[in-house]
């Protein structure tokens, strides 16, 4: 028979269980800070302010809201009021490992221009190259002088797949801009981004007036 004391130790127990899940699943999303990506989706900037880019490296639009918006969301990093998220969409079969890549690359170097530099050179080989092989994208990294460190992807991805079936993502390029929990802004395709980022930077802009 269980005494009382061992099934108040056994009751905390199974508590505490509860709470390191619930810490794994709810952390990134609430008290994100710094670039721990076990736990959480890496994220560039920081700030009451808030980007999410939805993107897969085989998708054109993609790329050319990527190139065109980098200078601009580097400037939006810096404002140190803007957080910036890329959040990879798996509509090719290709892409999580190209994700992976992603995820290895930021770990070694958590910088803004470093993960743009990084997706160009991702999005290159997805677009120009065609590249589905590993190994083959392994090279072409190398080539292109991006390195990597491993890291648990696999913690990250369910994070990813979670963001993407909360915001109901279904085309690419989407990127969600959030001004407050109670304004967020949609915007699907390189150019309705392109303006949303715009209307963001002048909305900056005129706050510090």
């Amino acid at each position: 028979m269980v005494s009382k004391i061992n099934k108040i130790k056994l009751f905390l127990l199974g508590v505490a269980g509860c709470l390191s899940v619930l810490l794994v699943l709810v952390w990134p999303f609430t008290q994100a800070r710094g670039q721990d990506l076990v736990r959480m989706i890496p994220f560039f900037g920081s700030g009451p302010y808030e980007i999410l880019i939805f993107s897969d490296y085989f998708c054109p639009h993609c790329k050319v809201i990527d190139e065109k918006a980098e200078p601009l969301l580097e400037e939006l990093s810096a404002t140190g009021k803007v957080k910036i998220t890329f959040i990879d969409v798996p509509f090719n079969r290709a892409t999580p490992m190209y994700a992976k890549y992603y995820l290895y690359a930021v770990t070694a170097d958590p910088s803004i221009s470093y993960a743009l530099r990084v997706r160009k050179a991702l999005f290159r080989a997805a677009l120009e190259k065609g590249i589905r092989d590993e190994d083959v994208l392994a090279a072409h990294l190398v080539k292109n002088k991006i390195t990597w460190k491993a890291m648990n992807e696999k913690s990250v991805f369910p994070l990813m797949s979670a963001a993407i079936k909360e915001q109901k993502i279904t085309h690419t390029p989407t990127c969600m801009i959030r001004y407050s929990a109670a304004d967020v802004k949609r915007y699907v395709g390189d150019r309705e981004i392109w303006n949303g980022l715009n209307q963001l930077k002048n909305y900056l802009a005129g706050a510090d007036k």
